[in-house]
């Protein structure tokens, strides 16, 4: 008779999974609370003790860390020796083992957990059987996973139950008890960048492909998700969202969490195309869709208050892929869901200020490079006026608009803006000169253009921004400052009359 040990903290299917077992002739060994489960459930088992002969103690901590269970999950029966080992000591074989582990992430996302209840949720018994299984493979079915339940009893009862199979469910195995380790040790671990670097994350889904339709593509949340992720949004309307689709509404929130106005962002492959900020979120669009209404056509769109119906009719003139925002009136979403492919999500916007301060991975060919986000808050009254023109109040608010939102733009990243509105948005050019170029003659046809300040991601290595802007209508220039040639840049400004500030924060975004 074959044996099967069951130990589980989710119990979720198990007693007709138990019971079909034992209708298959396997003889059951079990722990505790699930020896519990199974004997109320009138299903005949074994408690574990009465395999080691030796009770459970320590509060549960000790009940299965003994040789005659894990003797009997890594013998191989393939070499005489170790299946005379086991005889010598009266030992029988097991030949399928079903563990999940002690609740750990769920009980450190529990509001006031203390270390010492997130500790006694550590499981060492479940883990080292589990490995011992999933090494021993090729004869023990290692199973973590109730899910998988179904498609075991149907592969043992059928007699398919090959090495392809087997060697699968050890995969994930360790793929889970991996993850469950990293989780504890990132729970455990003060150091920001430690030697290991153990970064656990849960599949979110298969995507149909990523940036090109001939690279496969999977997308993974982290192990303790947070809400303001685009992989937690309630899809309301549309189908599910691509790998660029996912790439473009992260960037739509990054800007968004900015500013606590009421704001509207669009975002064309991974940049702003408009921002704009007014008295009502009709008036945010308009702005927004005036600075770009022709980078705007098949992007994405984040509004930080509710979607109204007014709003909702601009929005539905033209095509968009994707809208965010925190809810929409039944007559907006009424206007919007009658476009089968517009996507409409729901997040709890707004959350400026709630991204916390986490290490960002960006890989490169045979590693990774890891770093902490660029939260710094931009603060007016730490910057510094270093021209002889002063900038006025109102160019200061632009300048403070501009500054949160060139932070987004890739480098070399020129933004062009005035009152609450990017105009012009120079993005990823090789050199800092041509981004302004063209940030400035995309804003010199837009209303507002005569007020407009002008903000640099980071320092102008030369004169020839500043003399450039100036020539062609920017009054005010906020920039990082920084550069061996900063006083060139000074002087040009007080040439022109150009106000120039320095914020002492670099933005650069690759």
């Amino acid at each position: 008779m074959s044996r099967a040990l069951l130990s589980v903290s989710d119990k979720s299917g198990l007693v007709p999974f138990a019971q079909k077992l034992v209708e298959l002739g396997y003889e059951l060994v079990s722990t505790g609370g699930t020896y519990r489960t199974l004997a109320e459930a009138k299903i005949p088992v074994i408690p574990i003790d009465e395999v080691t002969n030796f009770p459970e103690m320590l509060d549960g901590r000790v009940k299965t860390l003994h040789p005659r269970v894990h003797a009997g999950i890594l013998a191989r029966r393939d070499l005489p020796e170790h299946m005379e080992k086991l005889a010598e000591f009266d030992i029988k074989p097991i030949d399928l083992v079903v563990v999940n582990l002690y609740p750990f992430k769920e009980t450190i996302q529990k509001p006031a957990v203390t270390q010492e209840q997130a500790i006694e949720n550590i499981d060492i018994g479940g883990p080292s059987m589990l490995r011992s299984a999933a090494k021993n493979f090729t004869a023990v079915l290692p199973i973590i996973d109730p899910k998988d339940y179904e498609i075991v009893i149907e592969k043992i009862s059928e007699g398919t139950v090959d090495q392809n199979f087997r060697q699968r469910l050890a995969a994930k195995v360790f793929q889970h008890t991996a993850a469950y380790d990293a989780l504890i040790a990132n729970y455990l671990t003060d150091s920001e960048f430690p030697a290991s670097l153990t970064l656990p994350y849960d599949k979110f889904g298969d995507l149909r492909y990523g940036e090109n339709a001939q690279q496969q593509a999977a997308a993974y949340t982290d192990a303790l998700p947070e809400n303001y992720s685009i992989l937690q949004a309630d899809i309301l309307h549309g189908k599910q969202l691509s790998y660029n689709n996912i790439r473009d509404a992260d960037a739509a929130l990054r800007i968004i969490a900015e500013y606590s106005e009421t704001t509207v962002v669009t975002v064309k492959h991974m940049n702003p195309a408009g921002i704009g900020q007014g008295q009502t979120v009709e008036e945010a669009w308009d702005k927004a869709f005036a600075a770009d209404d022709v980078s705007i056509f098949g992007g994405i769109v984040a509004l930080n208050r509710e979607v109204d119906a007014q709003t909702a009719a601009k929005m539905h003139s033209i095509f968009l892929e994707i809208i965010i925002a925190p809810s929409f009136t039944p007559e907006a979403y009424e206007i919007l869901a009658a476009k089968k492919n517009l996507r409409l999500l729901t997040l709890p916007l707004p959350f400026t200020n709630q991204i916390p301060q986490e290490l960002e991975v960006t890989s490169v060919l045979g590693g990774v490079l890891v770093q902490e986000r660029d939260l710094v808050a931009e603060l007016p009254e730490n910057w510094q006026v270093v021209s002889k023109v002063q900038p006025t109040s109102e160019q200061l608010a632009s300048m403070l608009f501009a500054q949160k939102a060139v932070k987004h733009v890739k480098s070399n990243a020129i933004l062009v803006a005035q009152n609450g509105q990017t105009l012009g948005i120079g993005a990823g050019q090789p050199n800092r000169i041509d981004s302004v170029v063209y940030a400035i003659n995309k804003a010199q046809a837009k209303a507002g253009f005569e007020n407009a300040v002008l903000a640099s991601d980071a320092f102008f290595p030369m004169a020839d921004s500043v003399e450039y802007a100036a020539q062609h209508g920017i009054q005010a220039i906020v920039e990082p400052g920084g550069s061996i040639k900063d006083q060139d840049s000074i002087d040009k400004a007080n040439e022109l009359g150009v106000a120039l500030v320095f914020t002492g924060n670099r933005h650069f975004k690759h």
